[in-house]
């Protein structure tokens, strides 16, 4: 089952102008009144938090002043835009090595 906030995250993107503000990028802001147009700052924490966790696994990026920034630290004004391939490559190899069993107890 997919997550109605990130569903709405990925096709705001998409549908994003190129040549608008900051790019391809989009103001969470904007997803949140999408998902509820009368109470859209209850939404805001939701998307915020949804764009985190996208962020960490290297589908998304956060950014401030058109810069990504550190996912541990932000705060205030953001956007949101793909991430370029070096910035997947930079949050896959930032997560904890799965570990593999070997299926050996010895």
């Amino acid at each position: 089952m997919s997550d109605p906030v990130e569903t709405a995250i990925f096709e705001k993107l998409a549908k994003a102008d190129p040549k608008g503000v900051g790019g391809k990028s989009i103001e969470p802001a904007d997803v949140a009144k999408d998902l509820q147009p009368e109470q859209w700052q209850r939404m805001l924490p939701k998307v915020r938090r949804c764009a985190l966790a996208l962020m960490r696994q290297g589908r998304l990026t956060i950014t401030k002043k058109g810069k990504a920034i550190d996912p541990d630290a932000f705060k205030g004004v953001i956007r949101l835009r793909l991430p370029t391939e070096a910035e997947t490559a930079a949050a896959l190899a930032a997560q904890p090595a799965a570990v593999e069993d070997d299926g050996d107890f010895a």
